[in-house]
Order: C-alpha cells, then structure tokens, then sequence
C-alpha cells in the first residue's frame, strides 16, 4: 500500500520496482492511493501500472482521517489480502522484499519493519549527511529493537497484518502529531504488545533517495524530530540519554583547559564511531571514506541539536495538503 501525493516523478519507477520483486503475481497486489495530486501522479501511476491485473490505482477523495494517513487508512480498507506492506511513492523496493516480509509473518509475527537506506541524489554534503543520519539512525533503532526496546520503523518498510492493525485502532492513536504515521502506530503495537520484529535482509532493504538541499533537510529533520516527542516516556529517556552522552563526548575538549585528559572522551567516540559505522555502513550499501566518516559523525551530532530546536518552531504540512 503506498499513498502518493504530487509523486509524478518518483511514481514510475516505484511501480516497475515492485514489478520486479521476486514474489508470485497471484499472492500479491499492489495499491497505490492518490491523495488528491494537482501534477498528474494518478494519470501516470494508471499509465505506468498498465493492464497489470494485481496493481490498482485509486483516489483517496474524501478521507477519514487527515493527510497521509487518511490515504493509507483508504488502501488497507481496500486490501484483498490479511497482512500489509507499507512503502512510499518515491521509494525502490529491493527483490526480495515481499518473500523476506512472507516469511515473517508466516512465523506469527504482528508487525514487522526492516532497513531503509538512501540513495544520493546529488554528490553533495547535505546528500552525504542524510545518509550518516540514515545509517546511524538504522543502526539505533535495529540495535534497540534486538533488545526488545523498539521505537521506530521507516514508513518505507514495514508491515503488519490487518488484524492487528486494526485491532490497535489504526492510525485514530497517533493523530497527535500530523507526520509520524510510522513510529507513532509502532508505539500502539508496543502499547497493545503485538508480536513484533525488526529483521535485517540485504535482499529486501527499501530505498529512497536523499534530500540535497539545506531548507528540505531541516524541514524533514524537524518532522521526524517533533515525532519523538510522542514516543514512550521510556524511550525518550533512553534516547535523551544516548544523545547527550555522545554530545558530552564529542565537545569534552572545551574542558582541556582544566586537565588535558578531556581529550580522551572525543577520541574514544570519533574512533569507535568511524570503526563501527565503516563497516556498518558496508551492509547498507554505503562507501564512506575515513575522513568523510569523521566529519560527517561531527556534523551528525551538531545537527542534533539544530534540528531539535528547529522542531519547536516548525509548521508540518502534508506537502501542502
């Protein structure tokens, strides 16, 4: 199920992407809802989507819920089959997507979510920091969520059954913020303690390609930022506690006028991220290079603090809905 507004670009290459996913024409289909586009996505969606006879594209009209959610609530209604994935329009769904989410929900699993790494769309240092934080941000919450402690999932990839999702009340918790649709119904499944997984699959990551310009970075930054805000008390302190340790450590060299050894605190973060994030990054289809690795770390945690202060000021839109 993908909601798609104002996505003529992106909408083609999603639909031919799913096209390709190694999975039974019969067992599948895909729903793709146009939330009431002014640049011709449904026209393309229904052009590029053919006389394929499991793919169906729909408008979303009057919704019962607000935004994209509204038009995700819409395609799961409409769904024929008893478990659901999620992806966005501008996203390239690896081959092994659907086979990988099978397999999970065939083990009983409630609600599901795997990696969603990005692709550059420009070579430039707004590009590559997305990326960092999308790396960082993959390892966090797949590390936690392997630990029992889940807090996010990409709305790009991830999945429950209709059962489930609707026994949580869908999307009708998680209204208080208006983008969120992803962690805030993962936070619902936590509540209600479905049977949940977060699996790694280098067969069936989602792609998307990076933000390339400063004014969009923080306006999604600041989005996803003002999400947290809603997670469980018990997840915010375990992040608030995360983040600030690695502020501590990464600015502990002001202190060296007092004693020389608050050095020690930066050089053990910056080298155990590098280490780590190098060959993390290698199975997520990253190629960082070792100075880029250390700029890009510095600036991930400077842009921490930027686009937490951002969050309280920003206005978020459903792309002008």
């Amino acid at each position: 199920v993908t909601a798609a507004k104002n996505e003529v670009v992106y909408i083609e290459s999603l639909i031919n992407s799913v096209r390709k996913v190694n999975y039974p024409d019969g067992k599948f289909e895909m729903i793709i809802i146009d939330d009431n586009s002014g640049d011709g996505t449904y026209e393309n969606a229904r052009k590029a989507s053919g006389d394929i006879l499991n793919f169906r594209v729909i408008k979303a009209g009057e919704k019962l819920l607000p935004a994209k959610r509204g038009a995700l609530l819409k395609g799961i209604e409409e769904a024929d089959y008893p478990y659901i994935m999620v992806t966005d329009a501008d996203c390239l769904p690896s081959s092994g997507w659907l086979s990988s989410a099978a397999a999970l929900f065939e083990q009983g699993f409630d609600f599901i979510f795997g990696p969603a790494p990005l692709v550059r769309n420009k070579n430039n240092f707004i590009s590559s920091l997305s990326c960092m934080e999308n790396l960082k941000n993959n390892f966090l919450s797949l590390s936690l969520a392997s630990l029992g402690l889940p807090y996010t999932a990409a709305a790009r990839n991830m999945g429950f059954s209709k059962e489930a999702f609707f026994k949580i009340g869908g999307y009708d918790n998680t209204l208080g913020t208006l983008s969120g649709d992803d962690d805030l119904l993962l936070r619902e499944a936590v509540r209600n303690k479905l049977k949940i997984k977060a699996f790694y699959d280098k067969n069936a990551m989602v792609y998307s390609y990076t933000i390339d310009n400063l004014p969009d970075y923080l306006k999604q930054r600041a989005r996803h930022t003002q999400t947290s805000l809603h997670y469980s008390l018990k997840n915010k302190l375990i992040l608030a506690g995360w983040h600030l340790l690695n502020l501590v450590m990464l600015f502990s060299p002001i202190l060296m006028f007092l004693d020389f050894n608050f050095i020690w605190p930066f050089i053990v973060k910056l080298s155990t991220d590098i280490l780590i994030l190098y060959f993390v990054g290698k199975s997520f289809n990253y190629n960082f290079k070792p100075l880029q690795l250390l700029y890009l770390d510095i600036a991930y945690e400077i842009f921490l603090v930027i686009n937490f202060f951002n969050s309280l000021f920003l206005k978020v839109e459903w792309k002008q809905n």
